[in-house]
């Protein structure tokens, strides 16, 4: 049976997790989602989010698209690679939520997901 909790072994949340992702990461990107991902030594995949103010000016917007992120790993955390992921969205002209939702499943099968 799947595990739907989402606790805090399953973020980064030092700011020194998150140079370590950035500094040595594996980048993909789609238009305007980047995700940075980088092999961790643990047996769970880690999740960080990073969305500046400057990129989404609203912040109801910025916590849906976090919100968003948060909740497809949530529910796909066991497919993922053993990976810390920090999520990153440059550009405002995201059109519809379920394009954003669409892009990032792309992106999130396509590279990160355990071979069957």
């Amino acid at each position: 049976m799947k595990k739907f909790s989402f606790k805090k072994k399953f973020r980064l949340l030092s700011s020194q997790q998150y140079k370590n992702v950035f500094k040595h990461s594996y980048i993909v990107k789609f238009k305007e989602i980047f995700i940075f991902s980088r092999k961790n030594n643990l047996k769970y995949s880690r999740l960080g989010i990073s969305i500046a103010k400057k990129n989404i000016k609203k912040a109801n917007k910025r916590n849906y698209f976090k919100r968003v992120i948060r909740e497809f790993f949530r529910i796909n955390k066991e497919n993922f690679c053993k990976m810390d992921f920090v999520v990153n969205i440059k550009r405002q002209d995201i059109k519809s939520h379920k394009f954003f939702l669409k892009r990032l499943s792309f992106l999130w099968y396509k590279n990160f997901f355990k071979p069957k």
